[in-house]
């Protein structure tokens, strides 16, 4: 499957990531099974699937940190285990593994020599990512999304043509988790980026194309607008009670309202914090994919 012609990259090379036949796992265990598809264009394409379906491993195949059992992965052409082709795209995994004993701006230098990135693209990064107050405080004495927020500017440090980025806002507070779709958005005007999620509503509000993988193969990749609920319901997780969700209906934690579609989702939020309402998670209740995931 492909998804449109993208532009060159720094080679000449029309910059593509292609999937072919790719099976592989941990410990000969196969996690992925026979994935293939082709994305040589812009944009953001979400892969979606539930907790377990093989997101991560997808993820670390790509970027060559698993060797497929079978298969082979494609960077513009050239096999991942290339230098030149791994040297193309930029791998954020879920897991931070921040150094706590460094500060923002000591792990951001210490990055930034990994990344082969100038001094200079410091500075620009923390003013980008809003860290310049935190420059000089240890990451141990951060909160989770100020380190979020941390992890995600590694990826800023240096341009590259490819992004895999694995549940990037997991985690995070609604207000922070626009805040990172917004830049991540911005990103992808110029380049590929694939975002892993499990949540059909982000999927929705920053991607164009979806990648759905079940038990670890892939069940669907198509436009994210042909994917249509009968209805559109959010499901609203939030921090103590609060008299303005008085009447909402109730599904276990979460307290539901019905909206005419996800382009409601951001005045719905805005509404419920202006009456002091602190939202823990938005998520879609009806999904048109719980089918490929069942």
């Amino acid at each position: 499957m492909a998804a449109g012609r993208g532009g060159s990259g720094a080679n000449g090379a029309a910059t593509s990531i292609s999937c072919r036949a790719v099976s592989s796992g941990y410990l000969g265990t196969r996690v992925l099974k026979g994935i293939t598809f082709e994305i040589d264009r812009p944009g953001i394409y979400v892969v979606l699937g539930p907790n377990g379906a093989g997101k991560t491993t997808l993820f670390r195949t790509l970027s060559g940190i698993l060797e497929p059992y079978e298969g082979e992965v494609l960077i513009a052409g050239e096999p991942i285990d290339r230098p030149r082709a791994r040297d193309r795209l930029h791998y954020l995994s879920h897991i931070d593994g921040m150094p706590d004993g460094l500060t923002v701006r000591e792990a951001l230098e210490f990055y930034a020599r990994v990344e082969r990135a100038a001094p200079a693209d410091v500075d620009r990064v923390l003013e980008r990512l809003e860290l310049r107050p935190f420059a000089d405080h240890f990451l141990a004495r951060l909160s989770a999304g100020q380190k979020k927020r941390v992890s995600i500017a590694r990826i800023f440090l240096r341009e590259r043509e490819i992004y895999l980025l694995d549940e990037p806002t997991a985690n995070l507070d609604p207000r922070l988790a626009r805040e990172i779709r917004t830049l991540i958005l911005d990103l992808s005007r110029e380049k590929i980026v694939l975002y892993s999620s499990h949540n059909l509503f982000e999927a929705r509000e920053i991607g164009e194309y979806v990648l759905a993988i079940r038990a670890g193969a892939l069940a669907l990749f198509d436009r994210i607008e042909n994917l249509r609920a009968a209805r559109f319901v959010v499901g609203l997780r939030v921090l103590g009670p609060n008299d303005a969700l008085a009447g909402y209906a109730r599904q276990g934690e979460y307290y539901l309202r019905e909206l005419p579609g996800p382009e409601a989702v951001p005045g719905l939020l805005r509404e419920l914090e202006e009456k002091g309402v602190q939202l823990r998670e938005v998520r879609e209740m009806e999904n048109p994919l719980e089918d490929l995931f069942t």
